[in-house]
């Protein structure tokens, strides 16, 4: 019976047969798929000068960039999921006018180039922007300072986590929180016991992903925040630095922004309930 299998575990009795048909062809472009991202990463590994792998990672500038990169990444995650929470709260449990233009708002970052998005903030809080100007008259200036790159990472890493938590509120429905307001719980104290315990996974998972990416953020970073080391440079920026003047060092610093990284989805992976870990957990199951 072509594209028909017996579930696992189940007997030969009278149990449904599944529906697993998938043209051979499709399997061709996904291997190439896979190996369009998989090879220029193995590519970057071949190129590593691993005699002066440490050196080369543990230079100052090198050293301050990823220092620089993880206190940002922290920050900007910390401000996505201070406005995120209620933003995909608004997107997914609330009505009213202009709902959907909200919505195409909140994901704009995911389309426009970083540097689109960093101008928008250089002429929003720089010195001469809309707001900056106000804000420099009372001696806070914003552009060009670490405060500048957390905002940039949080301009571009928001969407990720309204998204995912928008996904996880819609998934998980309304209906226990229905339940808790019958019995008298009050708005904040069902936020706060039921739909916030409910989505924790979807939270995790969006705060993973906009913390992953605040850490691999360029265009943005760049245009709103400069580059001063210790101050404004991150480790996109240092790598972008190097790659001229010490491709090695450059190649080093990308191996260590990736194995970062990998890190980071690990730790995602081993949360109780991750929808990371579920996902896999699912694909291995239905091999």
């Amino acid at each position: 019976m072509l594209g028909l299998v017996r579930p696992k575990g189940r007997g030969t009795g009278a149990e449904p047969w599944q529906y697993r048909a998938v043209p051979r062809w499709v399997f061709l472009f996904a291997a190439v798929g896979g190996l369009f991202i998989v090879l220029p990463l193995f590519g970057m590994v071949a190129r590593v000068n691993w005699t002066q792998f440490w050196p080369l990672i543990a230079s100052d500038s090198s050293v301050d960039a990823l220092a620089l990169s993880l206190k940002t990444a922290i920050a900007s995650t910390a401000l996505c999921i201070i406005f995120g929470v209620p933003l995909a709260l608004a997107l997914a449990r609330a009505h009213f006018p202009g709902q959907g233009l909200l919505r195409a708002l909140v994901l704009l970052p995911l389309v426009v180039p970083p540097v689109v998005g960093g101008l928008a903030l250089l002429y929003t809080f720089g010195r001469e922007g809309l707001l900056g100007r106000s804000l420099h008259l009372i001696g806070i200036d914003i552009a060009f300072s670490t405060t500048a790159v957390v905002m940039a990472q949080a301009f571009v890493a928001l969407p990720f986590l309204v998204l995912s938590l928008e996904g996880s509120l819609r998934t998980a429905g309304e209906k226990y929180e229905a339940v808790a307001a019958t019995l008298g719980a009050r708005p904040s104290t069902v936020l706060r016991r039921i739909t916030l315990p409910l989505v924790l996974p979807g939270l995790i998972s969006g705060a993973v992903l906009a913390f992953a990416r605040s850490l691999g953020e360029f265009g943005a970073t760049l245009t709103f925040a400069g580059s001063l080391q210790g101050v404004t440079r991150t480790l996109p920026l240092e790598i972008y630095l190097q790659r001229e003047s010490d491709p090695d060092a450059a190649v080093a610093l990308s191996f260590l922004l990736i194995a970062v990284a990998l890190m980071v989805v690990g730790v995602a992976y081993r949360t109780p309930r991750s929808p990371i870990r579920a996902l896999v957990s699912r694909g291995a199951q239905g091999a």
